[in-house]
């Protein structure tokens, strides 16, 4: 059984990986927002990709450092990645950032200026692989994983914990979020002769 997905539509079919929260500094300013379209690249060095749109200020600020942060919170934070998904830091007062405005708590990152998070599952820093035509074209954003972070509770020795100590989020549109739930294995399928 199945049914016609509205091409428009269509992404959400694959868009439930976690949503991360891009931070970013330049010039004595700082920004976060919320991406849902990212994705790992490569092993050795690792790297991402994450679509950062033209209007945002973060995406300046990733121009003008060459670096970036992916936040990758967890289910409690989701008002928080809903609050900073939903308003551009251009409708904030003069001198506020997103940190300010909604509360949230920061610290310093080992490699780069961008700031950290509190409370998120991991913290990727990132520096920036130019691509112009990628930017350009597709708001595509590139980068070598520089340094890594991860909550011990949620990550320990290569490999995701069981959800119940926070789980991250996958948002789905509309407001709404999956969760990651209970852990479980699986064993491959026999090979047919």
């Amino acid at each position: 059984m199945h049914t016609a997905v509205e091409l428009a539509k269509s992404y959400r079919l694959l868009n439930h990986g976690p949503t991360v929260l891009v931070s970013a500094a330049h010039g004595g300013q700082r920004n976060i927002m919320a991406a849902a379209w990212s994705m790992p690249l490569d092993f050795n060095p690792p790297k991402v990709a994450v679509v950062l749109d033209k209007s945002t200020v973060t995406r300046q600020l990733v121009e003008g450092s060459g670096t970036f942060a992916l936040n990758v919170p967890t289910r409690a934070q989701a008002e928080a990645t809903l609050a900073v998904g939903g308003i551009s830091a251009r409708e904030l007062s003069a001198g506020q950032d997103k940190f300010a405005a909604f509360g949230l708590t920061a610290f310093d990152a080992s490699r780069i200026e961008a700031p950290l998070l509190e409370g998120c599952a991991a913290w990727l820093e990132c520096r920036l692989l130019p691509e112009p035509h990628l930017q350009n074209q597709y708001d595509l954003f590139l980068g070598e994983v520089i340094a890594a972070w991860a909550d011990p509770r949620l990550f320990a020795d290569g490999h995701w914990l069981d959800a119940a100590a926070g789980s991250t989020v996958h948002y789905i549109a509309g407001g709404r979020f999956f969760a990651t739930g209970e852990a479980f294995d699986a064993k491959a399928l026999p090979r047919r002769s």
